[in-house]
């Protein structure tokens, strides 16, 4: 089952749902949000479709007939595609939603689901998806090589050596790297290493660890997170920022069952330690 809606202006949502009913209720009204919408009943073809159309964000059922939607998710971050996926499901285990945060999704929202909560949510992911581009489309360029010397013959004098506050260093200062231990993060690309290996890290981990890095060692509730980092203006998201930072742990730190450098305050929220 594929139904795809291009008859308008927007940014393309795909939602992976094998329930048509509320495939048809999610597409509604993501179209009266202006976004156009495709949708998708099975994995095969969802994973073909997201592929071929790129599309801005993905609305993923995990139980669809033969492969689930967990297998999309694991097979487009294997193609090294990070388009920001919120996952919906029936099931209320924690491993379930602890398995897709581990394979890269953004957010996991179980049925029954509040509309105006989705799409605050879509809203949110989207908005923060708009912020990254834009500061990676401002990140410094690769130096110029250097003009080749001057024949003896004809000696010309020596450029003048670059000041220290010209522009580049400007730039650079608008957009400091983030070090920290092993740890390497280079905001404008949105890029992470740890002893100079590359991390890949989904949308809403390096939202959230950026975030972080920028609060000054200053304690962050889980609400304020929530509100900052999702977008949602409302708490009891509590258990996904846990399972956010617990993610960024085991990536980044030495030992994540004994943290250095994103720190839990007991009873506050969390703290970030260089």
């Amino acid at each position: 089952m594929t139904a795809a809606n291009t008859d308008q202006a927007g940014t393309l949502v795909t939602i992976v749902e094998d329930d048509p009913a509320i495939a048809e209720g999610l597409a509604l009204n993501l179209r009266l949000q202006g976004h156009r919408t495709e949708t998708v009943g099975d994995a095969e073809t969802a994973l073909e479709r997201i592929v071929e159309t790129d599309p801005v964000l993905v609305l993923l059922d995990i139980t669809l007939p033969a492969q689930s939607g967990l297998w999309v998710l694991e097979r487009l971050r294997e193609r090294d595609n990070h388009v920001p996926v919120i996952v919906l499901s029936a099931r209320q285990d924690e491993f379930d939603k602890v398995a897709a945060l581990r394979l890269g999704a953004d957010d996991y929202v179980t049925k029954p689901f509040a509309l105006a909560e989705l799409l605050a949510r879509v809203a949110g992911l989207l908005r923060r998806s708009r912020l990254s581009r834009a500061a990676a489309a401002v990140a410094p360029s690769p130096p110029a090589p250097p003009a080749p010397p001057a024949p003896p013959a004809s000696p010309a004098p020596a450029p003048a050596a670059p000041t220290a506050g010209g522009e580049g260093a400007q730039a650079e200062g608008l957009l400091p790297l983030v070090r920290f231990g092993d740890v390497e993060i280079e905001p404008a690309k949105r890029t992470v290493t740890r002893g100079g290996t590359p991390v890949a890290l989904t949308h809403r981990e390096f939202e959230l660890l950026a975030f972080l890095c920028a609060s000054g060692g200053r304690v962050m509730s889980r609400d304020e997170l929530v509100r900052k980092v999702w977008g949602l203006t409302h708490g009891g998201q509590g258990r996904t920022v846990d399972n956010f930072v617990a993610q960024l742990r085991s990536k980044l730190e030495a030992d994540p069952d004994r943290p250095k450098h994103l720190l839990t305050v007991r009873g506050s929220g969390y703290r970030f330690v260089p």
